[in-house]
């Protein structure tokens, strides 16, 4: 394997063969590529990109640079995945319910992420919860509770690894083709039958437009189809938070209550987690009536609350969280309403705003290894286009003292317009196959 020849490849806009992709891949997991190296090829993709056969045969070499799960269940292995955003906590309640239909979900999942937060950190909010599993481990739960919510082992997709904190500190993690291979070498790697992808745009997401996001699901789609996976993605709206909370404890809250048969609790994330939950249900071949139907079955007779409390036990968790989960979850000691200053709509919401606020409250990390402060975050926040009153509360911030909750308070009044009726458009704006 000739690194240079591979980098002047991709430099000329030319697609490397497959066999030097995968050499190259290895390269990255075993330290064969030096920094220089790995740092010249992403900037040389991000630069010319890479052609349709180029970037599925990038994703299919990161993903075999490492350990490839393969699984003998009684049902299909499915995922979902999500590009994040703000007050996303569907992964919590739609892994259950899949699981509840008998569908089995080994969700390989991240940590907080700039202003969004991570799957990661709100499961462990809950005390003695480690996601931190080995294989062994993780095989175990999936075959047992039907899913498991984990971090990635060290053997999974090694090259991305090595590749994505290259690309953080040379300007080369904004490349649809990079953030592809990235995304789908570690979902494929997990033995995948089906995979559904919520790719998201608007102000709480990383991708701010719709075209930037339709974009990105149809290099991803089209990317797992061409490596073997069945894939649909939809494009789903983040110009507001998709729950009332913002935080690790604060989601897991709003979670539980849905999970404990109340969807009333955020509307807008059972919309979404359900819409999500047909597409991964009919790639395992249901009929779509049938499918909502039972998914909404395992809301209402509490089986998916049953699975989520019974994943939670195996990480290690309290054994009676689908019966006393209030007292488990930690609750920060200061509260403070975030009051509107003047009558009008909600016209507009900077989740990306809202998100960092949560950030600075000690709820994300400003560096690596920053501790998470589980219990910090934002409730009862409003809706785009609720119509409010001089003096009501926009947003409750939970903070640790009372200076970082006039903080948030602060940052949160400026993250919110009062205004003119704005004009919402559809959670869901599309559907890519």
């Amino acid at each position: 394997m000739d690194a240079r020849a591979i980098i002047a490849q991709v430099r000329k806009g030319q697609t490397p063969p497959q066999a030097d992709l995968s050499a190259f891949a290895q390269g990255l997991a075993t330290g064969a590529v030096s920094d220089a190296q790995a740092g010249a090829f992403a900037m040389a993709v991000c630069l010319n990109g890479l052609s349709d056969a180029g970037r599925v045969g990038l994703t299919a070499a990161m993903r075999d640079s490492g350990d490839v799960l393969a699984w003998d269940l009684a049902g299909p292995v499915v995922d979902k995945h999500s590009t994040g955003g703000v007050g996303d906590c569907v992964s919590l309640i739609l892994a259950p319910m899949l699981a509840a239909c008998g569908v089995f979900v080994p969700m390989i999942s991240g940590r907080g992420l700039g202003h969004t937060g991570g799957t990661l950190d709100k499961l462990e909010a809950v005390p003695g919860v480690s996601t931190d599993v080995s294989e062994a481990r993780l095989r175990a739960i999936v075959a047992e509770v039907g899913c498991a919510i984990v971090s990635a082992t060290g053997r999974i997709a090694p090259a991305d690894k090595r590749l994505y904190a290259v690309r953080d500190v040379t300007a080369t993690v904004d490349s649809v083709d990079l953030i592809t291979a990235s995304i789908l070498s570690k979902k494929l790697a997990a033995g995948l039958g089906a995979l559904v992808l919520d790719v998201k745009f608007g102000s709480g997401a990383f991708m701010k437009t719709e075209a930037e996001a339709r974009a990105l699901a149809q290099a991803l789609v089209q990317t797992a189809r061409g490596a073997g996976c069945p894939t649909v993605a939809v494009l789903s709206d983040m110009n507001q938070p998709l729950a009332p909370s913002l935080g690790n404890a604060t989601e897991l809250a709003t979670c539980m209550e849905i999970l404990s048969g109340a969807p009333e609790a955020a509307p807008r994330l059972v919309t979404l987690a359900l819409a999500l939950g047909c597409e991964a249900l009919g790639l395992a071949g249901w009929p779509e009536d049938k499918a909502r139907a039972a998914l909404e079955r395992t809301l209402a007779d509490g089986t998916a609350l049953n699975r989520f409390a019974r994943m939670i036990a195996a990480l290690g968790g309290p054994p009676d969280m689908d019966q006393d989960w209030r007292t488990h979850l930690p609750k920060a000691p200061v509260t403070l309403a975030v009051k509107a200053s003047a009558a009008g709509h909600v016209a507009a919401i900077d989740g990306e705003a809202l998100g960092l606020a949560v950030v600075a409250l000690g709820g994300g990390r400003q560096k690596e290894g920053d501790r998470i402060d589980p219990a910090v975050g934002l409730t009862d926040v409003r809706n785009l286009g609720e119509r409010v009153a001089a003096g009501d509360v926009l947003a409750v911030v939970h903070a640790r003292n009372d200076d970082a909750a006039q903080a948030a308070c602060d940052a949160v009044k400026a993250a919110i317009t009062i205004g003119a009726a704005p004009q919402v458009g559809p959670l869901i704006l599309d559907r890519i196959t």
